[in-house]
């Protein structure tokens, strides 16, 4: 079940993590050019509503279509989204979520089809018409079928979060999201859900406090400033460092181990999470576009411009309060937090993991010419495990050796050893399955590299 809710969430986010730099520049013109911005110019500011409306749609769709069938699925995903659009009166981002893979998959249908039995020299024809009209038609229907039934669906969510701003309930909202963010959904509820919601927010009131509920670093902070005190082992040492890539490199997934080693931790960064969004509601703080990744920098950066002395009281707050809370988990719960002992324990860890249990371990054979490391989107950490281990291979003298960062869900199949966190071992395995697959508890400080690098040295030296 955790890998089904996983690869959905992966579905959804996957199709906003690629255009993240489109909804930085449409933050960023709408923070400058609105009325309430920086700069206010009315000219400047008649690109904030199409590029809502139109453009960020699109490329949704367009990604979304191109990961079910390549190119073709991309343009027939946008042609479909257009159907939602003109049928809507607000933004359609889950529209296109549903309209983009959608219409890839019944033309990816329609092309194994006729795969085989087009005429030669009719080939360019074929493919060309079938999207088109194709396209037409789902344009069409999702016009007449699919934008009324999103809009009602957009509708009850709103209502339902209403009720929630409303009645001064929308800290609860940590208690499913923080748990949810150590099970590596953090980009699935960010992009996949809360984004629409902000983004519908800002062309109403200028900003959003959606866009602060997952990427509030505070939380974590005061979790690895706790450890930094009252860890032990290799957990202490490695928390200084994953501070600095946490709190100004926006990279979350670096806390989420520390977390795992001890569940109890969970109630810090809930308490820590809630308290920071009830600062950020009472100050009527929000910003003006997705924080990615989730820095400071980045927050400050898409700040609405009358949020900043709320914006750092509430992230200050919600460190302290994970601080506090975390501080005597660590020192008294009478839990060995060392990151040796978790790995000691990663064995009987794995046994949840099916796919894995049940099969012995693989070791690749042979000279090692390519590799993985993978997480949830291919763009955090994972881009800085691959860093930390290609320093490692380098300094051992092996430099010809490629190594990647990825999706865990598109893990290519010419890697031949794919390293990745214990809890997405399942769906590592199986989207390459024949690859050696090595699972770690910490990204900083995986003892797994040093053997990594041992088992390298025999097979490529």
């Amino acid at each position: 079940m955790k890998e089904k809710v996983q690869s959905f969430g992966r579905a959804l986010s996957g199709m906003v993590m690629p255009n993240i730099g489109a909804f930085i520049a449409w933050g960023l013109i709408t923070a400058l050019f609105i009325a309430t911005g920086w700069a206010p110019n009315e000219k400047l500011a008649e690109m904030v509503s199409p590029m809502s409306t139109y453009l960020l749609p699109l490329l949704i769709a367009y990604t979304g279509g191109k990961v079910v069938h390549d190119h073709r699925g991309g343009v027939i995903g946008a042609i479909a989204t257009m159907g939602v659009i003109v049928g809507a009166d607000i933004p359609m981002f889950i529209g296109a979520m549903i309209m983009g893979p959608l219409a890839a998959w019944i033309l990816k249908k329609f092309d194994k089809a006729v795969e085989g039995k087009t005429p030669a020299g009719f080939e360019m024809l074929i493919n060309n018409f079938s999207l088109g009209i194709i396209g037409a038609v789902l344009a069409c229907l999702a016009m007449l079928l699919i934008a009324p039934v999103v809009t009602a669906l957009n509708a009850a969510m709103a209502a339902g979060v209403g009720f929630f701003v409303d009645h001064g309930l929308l800290p609860l909202a940590s208690v499913f999201i923080e748990p949810a963010k150590v099970l590596f959904l953090n980009n699935a509820i960010n992009h996949g859900i809360l984004s629409p919601l902000g983004i519908q927010q800002v062309e109403e009131v200028g900003k959003s406090i959606f866009f602060l509920l997952e990427a509030n670093p505070g939380p974590g902070l005061g979790i690895l400033l706790a450890y930094c005190i009252a860890g032990k082992g290799s957990a202490k040492s490695s928390a200084p460092g994953a501070v600095i890539i946490h709190f100004f490199g926006g990279i979350h997934e670096i806390y989420f181990p520390y977390i795992l080693m001890n569940p109890l931790l969970l109630l810090a960064v809930m308490a820590g999470g809630a308290s920071g969004i009830f600062i950020f509601n009472l100050m009527g703080v929000g910003l003006t576009a997705p924080a990615s990744p989730g820095s400071i920098f980045a927050l400050i950066m898409m700040c609405e411009k009358h949020s900043y002395i709320g914006l750092l009281l509430g992230v200050a707050i919600a460190a302290a309060v994970s601080f506090v809370i975390a501080l005597p988990l660590l020192k008294f719960a009478g839990k060995d937090t060392s990151l040796e002992e978790a790995t000691a324990q990663k064995d009987s860890m794995k046994k949840e993991s099916k796919g894995i249990a049940d099969a012995p371990a693989q070791t690749a054979t042979g000279k090692i010419s390519k590799i993985a490391f993978a997480c949830d989107a291919g763009m955090g950490s994972s881009a800085m495990g691959a860093t930390v281990l290609k320093k490692k291979i380098v300094a051992a003298g092996m430099d010809g050796i490629e190594v990647i960062h990825t999706p865990v869900s598109s893990i290519p199949a010419d890697v031949e050893i794919v390293v990745t966190h214990q809890e997405l071992g399942e769906r590592a395995a199986h989207s390459n399955p024949n690859a050696q697959l090595i699972l770690i508890t910490n990204f900083l400080a995986a003892p797994e590299y040093e053997e990594l690098v041992e088992q390298l040295k025999k097979t490529n030296l």
